[in-house]
C-alpha cells in the first residue's frame, strides 16, 4: 500500500498527521538532509571567509539559494545518490559539488567537506535542528500551556475546595492555588532547561583535526572550529571528543523534557480525578458521543490521551538519554539509528500538550459540587479547632478531636458545634471556633 494517513504504521504520520505535520520541518528525513546541506554550505563559505580560497559573488549567491530553496526534489536527488554511495553524508557532498559545477565553480569542489568526517556534519546538523525545534516549537508550547494554567488559576483563585491526601478528605484549599502548583513546577523546569547548552562536535575523524592539521599545520584549527560552531551555527562546541559528540547535553535535554512530561502526567491525573468527582463538567460538541453504548457519557478523553502519549514519549526519551552517551571506543554506529528517532517522543509530547489544552478549554466549573463536598466534610475543621486549643494551652486537644472525628461515618456542623459547646474555654474562644467552616478554612 502507498503511504497515507490510513496506511502509516506510526500514528504520528497516520492518525495524528494533521496535528503534527509541521514537525517534519525538524524531524523528517528531508529535514535532516536539509540541515546537513546547511552545515556543509556554511562550512564551505566559512573556509572562503578565512581565505583558504577565493569565491565570487555568483557562487556565494548560488549556494545560499541552494539552502534557501532546498526542495523535496533536491532531497530526492541526494537519496538517489545514497543508493549508490550507501552513505548519506557523502551523497550530500556530491550534491553540492554538482551545484558548484552548475555555477561554474568546479575548481572549488574539493573544498566541500574538506578535512571532515560525516559526524562533523551530523553532530552539528542534528543539534541545530534540535535547537530550532526546541526554541520554535517545544518551549513555546510548554510556556503557552503554563500561561493557560495561570489564567485558570487566577479565574478560580477564590474557589474553596476540599483537599484530599491519600484520597481522603483533608484541610481545604483553593482551586486556583492547586493549579499554581503546576504553574510553578513548570516555571522551575523551564528555567533549568534554559541553562542546558546545545552542544556539537566538530573536529575531524577522531576529534583531533588530523586531516586539517596535516594539510595546514600552522593554522589554528581549534580557534577556527570554535568560531564556526559557536558564531556561525550558534551551538556550543565540545573541545575534546571522539568521532562523535558525547551526547551528554542532549541527554540532559531529554531528561528535562521527561521531567516536564511527568509534571503534565501529574496534572492530567489530577484534572481527571476532579472530573470524576464532578468538580468539573465538560463542554459537549454536537454530533460527538462519549460511548458506543452509554449515551450519557462525557469522558475526559483529552487528559487520558495526553497521559498515554506522555508515557510513550518518556519511555523513548529514557532510552535516548541512557543509550546515546555510551559508544564503543572512538565510535560505533548505534547512535545513528537512535538519533533518527528523536522526533518520535517530541511528536508525542506536542500532541499531549495539544490534548491538555483542548481538555482545559472544555472544563466547566461545578461550584455546587465543590460546596457540597465541603459541607459534607466538617471533620476537616478538626485541625483548626485543635490548633487554636493548643494556642490556648488546652489539655490534649489533638486527642479530643481524634476521638470525636476519626473513623466516624458522619461529622456535621451540629456535631462540631456540640463539641465546641462542651469545651472548658471562654465564650470568646467558643465564638472563634464556631466561626470556622470548611468553606473558609482555606489558609493563605
Amino acid at each position: 500500500m502507498d503511504l497515507t494517513q490510513l496506511t502509516a504504521i506510526s500514528p504520528i504520520d497516520g492518525r495524528y498527521r494533521k496535528q503534527l505535520h509541521h514537525l517534519d520541518e525538524y524531524y523528517s528525513e528531508f529535514a535532516l538532509i536539509k540541515y546537513r546541506v546547511i552545515v556543509e554550505v556554511e562550512y564551505f563559505l566559512f573556509l572562503a571567509e578565512k581565505k583558504f580560497f577565493k569565491i565570487d559573488a555568483k557562487t556565494k549567491t548560488h549556494l545560499k539559494n541552494v539552502v534557501d530553496n532546498f526542495s523535496l526534489q533536491d532531497a530526492g536527488q541526494i537519496k538517489n545518490t545514497e543508493t549508490i554511495t550507501n552513505h548519506d553524508v557523502k551523497a550530500v557532498e556530491y550534491f553540492l559539488k554538482t551545484e558548484l559545477d552548475k555555477c561554474g565553480a568546479s575548481a572549488l569542489k574539493e573544498w566541500v567537506h574538506f578535512g571532515l568526517t560525516s559526524q562533523d556534519i551530523n553532530n552539528t546538523a542534528i543539534p541545530l535542528l534540535w535547537k530550532n525545534s526546541i526554541e520554535l516549537e517545544y518551549l513555546p508550547a510548554v510556556i503557552n500551556l503554563q500561561h493557560q494554567l495561570l489564567q485558570l488559576a487566577k479565574q478560580w483563585q477564590n474557589i474553596p475546595m476540599l483537599a484530599r491526601t491519600h484520597g481522603q478528605p483533608a484541610s481545604p484549599t483553593k482551586l486556583g492555588k492547586e493549579l499554581l502548583v503546576f504553574v510553578e513546577r513548570l516555571e522551575n523546569q523551564i528555567q533549568l532547561f534554559s541553562y542546558i547548552p546545545f552542544s556539537a562536535k566538530f573536529g575531524g575523524a577522531t576529534g583531533n583535526f588530523n586531516a586539517h592539521y596535516i594539510a595546514f599545520p600552522k593554522y589554528n584549527w581549534i580557534k577556527f572550529a570554535n568560531q564556526f560552531v559557536e558564531e556561525r551555527l550558534g551551538l556550543h562546541r565540545q573541545q575534546y571528543t571522539t568521532q562523535i559528540e558525547h551526547y551528554d547535553t542532549i541527554a540532559t535535554h531529554f531528561d528535562a523534557v521527561k521531567r516536564i512530561n511527568t509534571i503534565f502526567i501529574d496534572l492530567c491525573r489530577d484534572i481527571w480525578s476532579y472530573v470524576s468527582m464532578d468538580y468539573f463538567k465538560q463542554k459537549t460538541k454536537k454530533g460527538e458521543v462519549g460511548s458506543s453504548a452509554m449515551p450519557h457519557k462525557v469522558n475526559p478523553i483529552d487528559f487520558e490521551n495526553a497521559e498515554g502519549n506522555l508515557g510513550i514519549a518518556n519511555a523513548i526519551l529514557e532510552h535516548l538519554s541512557a543509550k546515546l552517551p555510551v559508544s564503543r571506543l572512538q565510535r560505533d554506529l548505534t547512535d545513528s539509528t537512535v538519533l533518527r528517532n528523536i522526533g518520535v517522543p517530541m511528536a508525542h509530547t506536542i500532541l499531549s500538550i495539544k490534548s491538555i489544552e483542548k481538555g482545559l478549554n472544555k472544563l466547566v466549573l461545578n461550584e455546587l459540587k465543590l460546596k457540597a463536598d465541603l459541607e459534607n466534610n466538617w471533620a476537616v475543621v478538626a485541625e483548626a479547632i485543635q490548633t487554636i486549643l493548643r494556642r490556648e494551652n488546652y489539655p490534649a486537644p489533638y486527642e479530643a478531636l481524634k476521638n470525636l472525628t476519626r473513623g466516624k461515618v458522619t461529622i456535621d456542623k451540629k456535631a462540631i458545634h456540640a463539641f465546641i459547646a462542651k469545651l472548658n474555654v471562654t465564650a470568646e474562644i467558643k465564638k472563634e471556633l464556631k466561626a470556622i467552616t470548611p468553606h473558609r478554612y482555606t489558609g493563605i
